[in-house]
């Protein structure tokens, strides 16, 4: 495993316990300014593995296409990610 995916995957661990924590303070019927907080800041540690995954993706899986000439099919997966952000 690359350093890349070390990080990404400690921010979606990092996530997971988030996630578990507003599961709590939901139970537990927390203030609800506070729990979107956490939301938000979970949603940010998301976002953050998902473009260190992407970037693993681009400095790898991208770069062996393109030294294989089959960079069309790696080219026209990252235009669908895009377009999932660009929808929103």
């Amino acid at each position: 495993m690359n350093d890349e995916k070390k990080v990404a995957l400690q921010a979606l661990k990092t996530a997971k316990g988030q996630i578990d924590g507003i599961i709590n303070m939901i139970e537990d019927d927390r203030y609800c300014v506070d729990i979107s907080n956490q939301i938000f800041a979970s949603s940010a540690m998301l976002k953050r593995a998902n473009l260190l995954i992407l970037q693993q993706h681009m400095h790898n899986c991208v770069i062996q296409a393109i030294e294989q000439d089959k960079a069309s099919e790696k080219i026209e997966e990252i235009i669908k990610i895009l377009s999932k952000v660009m929808d929103k």
